[in-house]
């Protein structure tokens, strides 16, 4: 089997680091691999030798000239089945190209928000299956109009192995200018408004008040930035909530803190949540998207409502006066990071769909 994989991510973020795990997992498995990127993106170098690469000119939604210069490929390799795994241009283009040429596709789905009623039946017809990385991402597309018979779900998967890590105290009071008797929160997701940043600031006033020990820390980069900067220089948070930026250093982090807040109104299923659970480190997240289906209550962690402050603040109340309530569910975090959500599960996952569709 030969399959011609395209993504257009130019950073090697959650869903281009899927991406290369697929491509060495099915290498392993007999599968010839070929994987269209942009031009200096670094999913070229990470893929390595499982895959042929070429590296082309993609610059988004309005470059239609990314149709030919896929179909200059499709007729060099003359895979068996195209997969589409990103937005970006590469949903439209890369299934007009594939259909050109005759040849199966299937796209992945990795996001939750919604699309036109008009036009998405239209460009989904493009696809035999759409994989989606959670069934509250297919629900979206199903109430779009999209056959959900077309619909297959595979969840990311998390390298569990990376982020079984000790924590690093002193490294980590250092780095982050911390008390040595900190119980550190981290916040890990982007600064735009859907993560729900304001409703951990609107709740934490009255937490800091009831636990003189709680830091915060906020990891990431947006529009948001500026704004949040602002806000918890406010003497409401007592120097207690710092900007830590973004880091590619989660895997050292994590084990460090004492849990993970993530109060998002929209998630299609939280990559970062799942390596969090692969750490030890428990989850305290809104019911958002895909959420419920990785974070569980009473095993890995506590969800609330979406936009519930109170239940918020007092989920995070019962886990920082809980310390063994915290212990068992990191260790819950860990089985089910590695039980449900392997590298290996995600690569079975994806190969069933492609069978499915030659097979068919």
């Amino acid at each position: 089997m030969k399959v011609l994989h395209v993504e257009a991510g130019r950073y090697l973020y959650g869903g281009a680091q899927q991406v290369v795990w697929l491509n060495e997992g099915l290498a392993r498995r007999g599968v010839e691999n070929v994987l269209v990127c942009p031009d200096r993106s670094d999913i070229a170098a990470a893929v390595g030798d499982n895959a042929c690469v070429y590296e082309v000119g993609m610059s988004g939604d309005l470059d239609v000239g990314v149709v030919p210069r896929l179909i200059r490929i499709l007729k060099k390799e003359q895979p068996d089945i195209v997969h589409i795994h990103s937005r970006r241009g590469a949903d439209i283009y890369g299934g007009l190209a594939a259909r050109f040429m005759g040849i199966p596709a299937i796209l992945s789905r990795r996001v939750d928000n919604r699309e036109s009623r008009l036009l998405a039946p239209l460009k989904y017809a493009l696809y035999c299956r759409v994989i989606v990385i959670s069934k509250a991402i297919g629900s979206v597309l199903v109430s779009g109009g999209i056959d959900a018979s077309k619909i297959e779900t595979v969840r990311s998967a998390v390298d569990a192995d990376a982020y079984n890590n000790e924590a690093d105290n002193h490294w980590f009071e250092t780095e982050f200018s911390l008390p040595s008797n900190a119980k550190t929160l981290g916040v890990i997701a982007q600064l735009i408004p859907r993560k729900g940043h304001k409703y951990l600031l609107n709740s934490l006033p009255k937490l800091l008040q009831a636990h003189p020990e709680l830091q915060v820390l906020i990891f990431g980069q947006g529009p948001l930035k500026a704004e949040l900067t602002n806000r918890v220089a406010l003497t409401e948070f007592q120097g207690r909530v710092k900007m830590a930026g973004f880091r590619d250093d989660l895997a050292r982090i994590f084990p460090n803190l004492y849990a993970v807040v993530h109060p998002a109104e929209r998630e299609g299923l939280g990559v970062a949540l799942l390596q969090a659970s692969a750490s030890g480190v428990p989850v305290v997240a809104a019911r958002a998207g895909g959420i419920p289906e990785i974070v569980l209550d009473d095993v890995n962690g506590i969800t609330f409502d979406i936009g519930d402050e109170p239940g918020l603040l007092g989920a995070l109340d019962a886990l920082l006066a809980n310390q063994e309530l915290r212990n068992t569910l990191g260790a819950g975090g860990r089985t089910l990071a590695r039980s449900e959500f392997s590298i290996d599960a995600m690569v079975e996952g994806n190969l069933r769909v492609y069978q499915s569709v030659l097979g068919s």
